[in-house]
């Protein structure tokens, strides 16, 4: 689980595009705290701390307490716009957060026991499906990521959901029999898999039409 992160912030008394440009212009990145049936909240966040804090990785699964002039709210990052062309931060949406909550995340997969896998001793690649899984989970459990062994997989094997440990008190949103990592075979076995079996339709007799009555 990633750690609760400290960020300041100053409030906005003003929304909308221009009030977002203006914001933009004192060096900040503008914000909105939304959720828990409390009124959304603009705020304006230091643009170099918030820069960093997105391209750190897990930004949308880290769980933030924001220091709006002296008073603390805690939220986590449910979207953030980035500039198109010059790639910094020009906008983040924050939902607040209840005691409690269990909120949607989506988190990747990480694939461990390469180095252990019968099927890629044989031969055999790695082909990951689903590079990230959504969760629904409580709030202050929140794992940075889920782990797929592939420690025991052969050749033509699969993980599932269902195969896999998740975080106390999670939930994979998908469901149990999703895909999310396989053992594909080397191109010349599977042509050599398929080459018994065209021959064996090949040689088939063809079956006699019915007769007319």
């Amino acid at each position: 689980m990633s750690d609760v992160k400290q960020i300041t912030a100053v409030a906005r008394d003003r929304s909308g595009k221009g009030a977002a440009r203006a914001v933009r212009r004192q060096g900040k990145v503008p914000a909105v705290i939304y959720g828990a049936g409390q009124p959304a909240t603009g705020i304006a966040l230091d643009f170099n701390e918030t820069k960093r804090l997105i391209f750190a990785g897990h930004f949308l699964t880290t769980i933030f307490e924001i220091d709006v002039d002296g008073k603390k709210t805690r939220a986590i990052p449910r979207d953030y716009q980035l500039d198109p062309v010059r790639d910094f931060p020009v906008h983040v949406d924050f939902l607040r957060l209840s005691k409690g909550q269990s909120i949607k995340v989506v988190v990747p997969v990480h694939v461990v026991g390469q180095d252990k896998c019968p099927g890629v001793k044989r031969g055999g690649t790695i082909n990951i499906v689903e590079h990230s899984i959504e969760l629904l989970v409580p709030s202050d459990s929140i794992p940075d990521a889920v782990e797929a062994s592939v420690a025991d997989l052969d050749i033509g094997s699969s993980i599932h959901i269902a195969d896999i440990k998740l975080p106390n008190g999670a939930k994979a949103t998908s469901t149990e029999n999703l895909t999310l990592v396989t053992v594909v075979a080397p191109s010349g076995m599977q042509e050599e898999e398929e080459a018994p079996a065209a021959e064996a339709a090949a040689a088939a007799p063809a079956k006699a039409p019915a007769a007319k009555a």
